[in-house]
């Protein structure tokens, strides 16, 4: 005998807003949150431009006197007036130090690289760019997909022979330290089997570009340092879908689907995971904003050409310029991936496109 799904009782009209009075609200929740990331945003420029300000003496003579000492070139003007446009400039009251740093941004120009002198910071964080989406990127992608999907499983099996084993073995991973992880995969892999290379991103005796080997090269250095990401990541996003998922079968909607009859795969993706997915995608959307900060231990420790092996370098040997460059990208980055987050939660979550 066949089930049908019953009809959903019609709404009253008082529970049932017109679709304008819905419309509002919707647009009313993302323009205060558009709002309250703008602010925040403000708030990072405003400190990235007063924190070199705040320093004893002037950080734009030390700079300066740092990138003739390393480079052994006099500064050139121009270069000059860049670095005192944002470290600076004695000469120049804040109002108008600040208008010219607003300048300087809007022309993405973040200063030169104390390192590489004379190339600026904006295009040496451009070519690190693509490395990092590429690697962190990907590997965020694929432990969340493999976590929260197996979780879903660990969850509506709870107490399952799968679900013993996959919930200790995960949390156990989850504890692991990474960089001990990555140092442990590093020298087995890379060192006593010679399997992947120990560093760089890909082989330097080929020439860069959309060609076979060179692509090859590519997914050949990047695949220990991501199955590493991969491997410590996925069991956190498993436990946490596992826990939700417990929670959520257990509610009246779960239990009515299920009463109706309909087929297991339908009220476990379209009513228990669906529903359970929602913190989980909260903390996918941040941490696709740390994305662009790269993974700083896994590029650090594989020699990885991102944005993380770039901000260790500049640590290293002192490269305000970078660093102050580097750190405001990776906070704009991180702002814009929670509005995105808070502009899909407005299509994923009935609550919120009804109430605003």
């Amino acid at each position: 005998m066949t089930t049908t799904e019953t009809p959903a009782p019609a709404r009253t009209a008082a529970a049932d807003p017109p679709a304008a009075v819905r419309a509002v609200r919707r647009w009313g929740f993302l323009l205060r949150r558009l709002g309250f990331y703008a602010a925040a945003a403000a708030a990072a420029i405003v400190l990235n431009f007063l924190l070199p300000r705040l320093m004893p003496g002037d950080p734009s003579s030390a700079i300066v006197e740092e990138l003739q000492r390393v480079s052994g070139q006099q500064v050139p003007p121009e270069t000059l007036e860049s670095i005192r446009a944002i470290f600076g400039d004695p000469d120049q009251n804040l109002g108008e130090q600040f208008l010219g740093y607003l300048g300087q941004l809007a022309r993405f120009d973040l200063g030169v690289s104390v390192v590489n002198f004379p190339v600026p910071v904006s295009e040496l964080v451009l070519e690190a760019l693509p490395w990092t989406l590429l690697l962190v990127g990907t590997t965020t992608v694929l432990a969340f997909v493999l976590g929260t999907g197996l979780g879903v499983i660990a969850g509506w099996k709870a107490g399952s022979r799968l679900d013993s084993i996959l919930t200790p073995v995960t949390a156990f991973l989850s504890s692991v330290p990474y960089f001990w992880v990555a140092l442990l995969a590093l020298w087995v892999f890379g060192f006593v089997l010679g399997w992947f290379p120990l560093s760089g991103g890909y082989d330097a005796n080929l020439t860069e570009g959309f060609n076979l080997p060179f692509l090859a090269s590519v997914l050949h250095y990047g695949a220990l340092p991501a199955a590493t990401i991969v491997f410590s990541a996925f069991g956190g996003w498993l436990l946490g879908m596992r826990n939700m998922t417990v929670t959520t079968v257990r509610e009246d909607y779960v239990l009515l689907a299920q009463a109706k009859g309909l087929s297991r795969g339908r009220v476990v993706l379209r009513y228990a995971a669906r529903n359970a997915m929602l913190p989980s995608f909260t903390g996918f959307a941040m941490a696709l904003g740390g994305v662009i900060g790269g993974a700083l231990l896994t590029e650090t420790v594989f020699s990885y050409p991102g944005i993380g092996y770039l901000l260790f370098e500049s640590l290293t040997k002192r490269d305000y310029p970078m660093m102050q460059g580097v750190f405001l990208i990776v906070t704009l980055a991180t702002l814009l991936a929670n509005l995105l987050a808070d502009s899909l939660y407005v299509v994923l979550d009935p609550r919120i496109r009804e109430q605003g």
